[in-house]
């Protein structure tokens, strides 16, 4: 139905075999795309340069969001190797452990501040820079939660700040349409990915969001990314500013 022959991709998030980002660069590679991955630090490197390799990405360059002129740099290299971006898939979030453990009303402004930083505002800078790449239209995506939408027990902090996320993708549509830029909110319901396994009591809740859902699924790295590589593509062009459910059916339920 569509192919990413010549389409040039930048995927942020990449941890191990079990990240959503891993899902979506496996699947945008299966459709023809060529792939820019970054990895965290030189610790996760070691994880991430294999994968790279394996599906033949053409850059592989580190990204700390939170490190001045990380992010530029990534972006020039990009411009310098393919004077151009088609998509951008940000697929990071951070909360220091003491708030995202705790309630909301106790969340400290630093580990706020924080999150924050990390988890949505690093994506309009994401934005930002690949608009010129963008020359001829593109896709920005992110990923989100149902916690942003309704209070899921022990997601705490990070349901407020994955809803300024999801406001973003709104916001960043509506600005960029006229530039045929689409973006977008992948939502999956729960899934085993070692980011997701430091919020409390996780494995509770991937039992109770299988019993949840009609499908009586989780949602896996490969939904999120198939939905992800259509996303990408011309067919998916006049899409813009949702935020996905890839969860089965889970957020349908009351």
């Amino acid at each position: 139905m569509f192919a990413l022959h010549d389409h040039k991709a930048l995927v942020v998030g990449v941890a191990n075999d079990q990240s959503i980002a891993w899902g979506c660069a496996k699947a945008l590679r299966d459709q023809g795309a060529d792939l820019a991955i970054t990895y965290l630090n030189g610790r996760a490197e070691s994880h991430v340069r294999p994968l790279a390799e394996s599906i033949g990405a053409s850059l592989v360059l580190p990204l700390d969001v939170s490190v001045p002129g990380e992010l530029e740099a990534v972006f020039d290299q990009i411009a310098a190797r393919w004077g151009r971006l088609d998509t951008v898939l940000h697929s990071i979030a951070f909360c220091p452990k003491e708030d995202l453990h705790g309630r909301v009303i106790d969340c400290s402004a630093e580990g706020f501040a924080k999150a924050m930083d990390v988890s949505v505002h690093s994506f309009l800078r994401m934005i930002r820079l690949a608009v010129p790449l963008m020359r001829e239209g593109g896709t920005c995506m992110t990923v989100s939660f149902y916690g942003a939408e309704k209070v899921v027990e022990h997601y705490n902090v990070m349901g407020p700040v994955k809803a300024a996320l999801e406001s973003v993708v709104r916001y960043a549509a509506a600005e960029l349409g006229e530039k045929r830029i689409s973006v977008h909110a992948l939502s999956p319901g729960p899934l085993k990915t070692r980011a997701a396994s430091g919020i409390g009591h996780f494995d509770d809740l991937l039992t109770a969001a299988a019993e949840r859902a009609p499908t009586h699924l989780l949602a896996s790295i490969e939904d999120v990314g198939a939905f992800a590589a259509f996303l990408a593509s011309r067919e998916a062009a006049n899409v813009t500013g949702g935020v996905h459910q890839i969860d089965g059916g889970y957020s349908i339920i009351g």
